[in-house]
């Protein structure tokens, strides 16, 4: 590990233990510094608290904000909730993969441009189908009219 990332670890490890934080403020903390949750820094807390590895992946896993993979610029959240879904999720999800160029074992575009993520629900069921464009929501979406959306962040 470098050194500029273990003195980056290390202030957040002082930060929180001065104010008594948990697991999840630390989580946060580093997601916020580094976009996500590397395997090397969760090893580094564990060691550094005496806190299995596994406490801290079973709050990672648990809760949908930590990422444990890099993203994307701009993160496409579609939601996948039962209205939506039978208003055209499926197909907007299909249609967003395409214009982004995403393999199926894909959620992030080479550039890193783009993550597109799927949810529950976003509790819009009055406009769906709805999808995210970071904190943009749109509403009453068409697979259309998803990619012409999209146009705006490319550039």
């Amino acid at each position: 590990m470098e050194k500029q990332m273990m003195e980056t670890l290390e202030g957040i490890y002082q930060k929180c233990e001065a104010n008594g934080d948990n697991l999840i403020t630390v989580l946060q903390e580093v997601q916020h510094e580094f976009g996500y949750i590397q395997e090397e820094v969760v090893n580094w807390f564990s060691e550094r608290t005496n806190i299995p590895a596994s406490k801290y992946y079973g709050v990672i896993t648990f809760y949908s904000q930590f990422h444990q993979n890099p993203r994307g610029k701009n993160i496409v959240t579609v939601c996948c909730g039962t209205v939506c879904h039978v208003k055209g999720a499926p197909r907007i999800i299909a249609k967003v993969r395409e214009d982004l160029k995403l393999k199926e074992d894909q959620d992030t575009t080479r550039d890193m441009l783009f993550t597109m993520e799927r949810v529950n629900c976003v509790g819009a069921c009055s406009i769906a189908p709805v999808v995210l464009v970071n904190d943009k929501v749109l509403g009453k979406v068409s697979p259309a009219s998803m990619v012409k959306s999209l146009k705006e962040y490319k550039e």
